[in-house]
C-alpha cells in the first residue's frame, strides 16, 4: 500500500486572519512529489477515496481568492504546474507542479494566479463533503461555521496516524 512504502513529510504554512479572509490556527499541508503510480489523476482520487476524502472531482482552481467555511480541502496537481497564491491576498505565492499534493484547512484562502496549459488538479473533501464557496469577506457566522468544522481521523495520502490527524492536532 501506499503509504506504507513512502513518506513525503509535508511543508506547512500558517496564515494570519486577514481583513477578507479568516484563514486557519491549523496549517496548509504542501506534500512535494509524491510517487504517484499510473495515471496520477486516478491514482490520486482512489488514494484518497481510500482514506475517505471523497466526492472528488477534476478541474482546475478558480482564478479568485476563496475559502470554503464548512469542510477542509484536498487538491493534487495531476497535470502541468501553477502558481497559487495561498491565505488570502496577505498570503504567500507557491508554486505547485505534477504530482504536488495540498491540504488546506476549512478557511484557508486559496487562488490560482497563473498556470501551465495542461494544468489539472483532482480535488476531494473528508467525508464527501459538500463544499461552499465564500468569496472574500467574513462575520461571525462564518468563523463560526469554521470552528466547527472536525479534524478528520485520516490524511488524505497516508490515512491514520500520519499527516492531517497528527500534524493539526492542537
Amino acid at each position: 500500500m501506499f503509504r506504507d512504502s513512502f513518506l513525503v513529510q509535508p511543508l506547512t504554512y500558517l496564515f494570519e486572519a486577514g481583513a477578507n479572509i479568516p484563514n486557519s490556527t491549523l496549517p496548509l499541508l504542501l506534500y512535494k512529489n509524491i510517487p504517484a503510480k499510473g495515471d496520477p489523476a486516478v491514482f490520486f482520487a482512489e488514494t484518497f477515496r481510500d482514506n475517505n476524502w471523497t466526492n472528488s472531482w477534476q478541474n482546475g482552481i478558480y482564478n479568485y481568492h476563496h475559502f470554503h467555511s464548512n469542510t477542509h480541502e484536498v487538491l493534487a496537481v495531476c497535470k502541468g504546474n501553477a502558481l497559487l497564491h495561498l491565505g488570502g491576498p496577505a498570503g504567500k505565492m507557491i508554486e505547485v507542479s505534477e504530482n504536488d499534493v495540498i491540504v488546506i484547512p476549512a478557511g484557508v484562502g486559496h487562488k490560482c494566479v497563473q498556470h501551465s496549459s495542461a494544468f489539472m488538479v483532482t480535488g476531494a473533501y473528508p467525508f464527501g463533503a459538500e463544499p461552499d464557496i465564500c468569496r472574500q469577506g467574513y462575520d461571525h457566522t462564518i468563523l463560526k461555521h469554521i470552528a466547527a468544522v472536525h479534524i478528520p481521523d485520516t490524511d488524505p495520502l497516508y490515512g491514520k496516524g500520519r499527516g492531517v490527524p497528527v500534524m493539526w492536532q492542537l
